[in-house]
Formats: C-alpha cells, sequence, structure tokens
C-alpha cells in the first residue's frame, strides 16, 4: 500500500464524467423551464391587457379600443406602456376577434414570431387539450 492519498486517473475521469452527467441534466430540465415562464410571462402580460381593454369599455360605454394604443392616448392612461411579448413581438390585437367575434382577441404569435401558427400563446387555449373556452 502507498501512503500518498492521491486519485487515480481512472478515478478523476469517473469524477469527471459524473458531473458532466448531472450538470447536463440540469441543462436540460432548466432549458424547458426557462421557454415556460415566457409563456407564463406572455399570459400574465395578455390577462393586464384584457383588464385594461374592460375599463376602457367601461369607460366608453361598451366600445372596446380600435388598438392597444387607444389605451395608452386616451384620456384616462389604462396602460403606462405597450410592452413586447418575451420574444420581442408586439401583442396582437385584432377587433373584431377571429375567436371572440363579438369583441376582440388578444394574443402573442409566440417564439416564432408568425400569427396563426402551432406556438401561438392564447388565453383562450386550455393547456393540453387545444380546446376552446
Amino acid at each position: 500500500m502507498k501512503a500518498n492519498g492521491g486519485f487515480t486517473l481512472i478515478e478523476l475521469i469517473l469524477v469527471t464524467v459524473i458531473i458532466a452527467i448531472l450538470a447536463g441534466s440540469v441543462t436540460l430540465t432548466f432549458q424547458g423551464r426557462a421557454e415556460e415562464a415566457r409563456v407564463n410571462r406572455a399570459l400574465g402580460d395578455i390577462k393586464q391587457y384584457e383588464s385594461a381593454i374592460e375599463l376602457f369599455a367601461l369607460d366608453h360605454n361598451d366600445a372596446y379600443p380600435g388598438s392597444l394604443n387607444d389605451l395608452m392616448t386616451a384620456k384616462k392612461t389604462y396602460v403606462r406602456e405597450l410592452n413586447t411579448d418575451p420574444w420581442g413581438s408586439p401583442y396582437v390585437f385584432v377587433k373584431p376577434g377571429k375567436v371572440h367575434p363579438k369583441s376582440y382577441d388578444i394574443f402573442s404569435a409566440g417564439p416564432d414570431g408568425v400569427q396563426g401558427s402551432a406556438d401561438d400563446v392564447v388565453p383562450w387555449k386550455k393547456e393540453g387539450d387545444g380546446a376552446e373556452e
């Protein structure tokens, strides 16, 4: 038996491989969470815009704004500024809406920035089943 107490090359390689595997699994876990956080932020922004739009309608005899810009240029300001979605695109406001033809639709075009694609972030879709409210 040697008394030098050092590690062998195989032990060092084994520890390095274990650390690499753990780091890889943690990275994959957090990558999915980051995209989930972006979607949740977009849904939160949309809910805030919906509240501002409904307040606007209450103050204007049930008339919805023509665009999101109207929420800032009216006599009363309903939002301080118009935010972009987490992917850098403006939120989409459609009046009358395609899904809600008697009112409006507001949504994010999602990561690809293309309206009508599968990754759109919409508040009327129930998670997992694709059904509309």
